[in-house]
């Protein structure tokens, strides 16, 4: 069965045996809000494979790159607002474009030469 990237499926114990890390280690970085596992009615902790991904990234800046726990949340938010710019500026990009290969004058503006000076008048309807 596949599940979707987002879809929270898999246990606190399956996750551990799967990083071959401790489950305490899970609860320690959701305690320091690095990972939020969603929960159940019975409040048992379900991960998808974003937060297997995003445990992935943890344990590399700890365990290869000897950041602490504190620098990890900084990075972590610092890549999200990366993350949310690019987004943005590829919307922008596109918007830019979109407007650019649009080569109709809007029917409310026309545009008036006088002697290389150009004004810009607008009509009301």
């Amino acid at each position: 069965m596949i599940h979707k990237y987002d879809e929270p499926v898999y246990l606190i114990s399956i996750v551990a045996k799967i990083l071959d890390i401790h489950p305490q280690t899970l609860r320690q970085y959701e305690r320091e809000n690095l990972i939020c596992p969603s929960r159940t009615d019975g409040r048992i902790r379900l991960y998808s494979q974003r937060d297997i991904d995003r445990i992935k990234l943890i344990l590399r800046l700890t365990r290869e790159l000897g950041v602490n726990l504190a620098g990890v949340d900084i990075i972590l938010r610092l890549k999200e607002n990366v993350d949310a710019m690019e987004s943005e500026i590829a919307e922008l990009r596109h918007q830019v474009l979109k407007s650019q290969n649009s080569h109709s004058v809007s029917p409310d503006k026309a545009l008036v030469t006088k002697k290389s000076i150009y004004d810009i008048i607008i009509f009301e309807k």
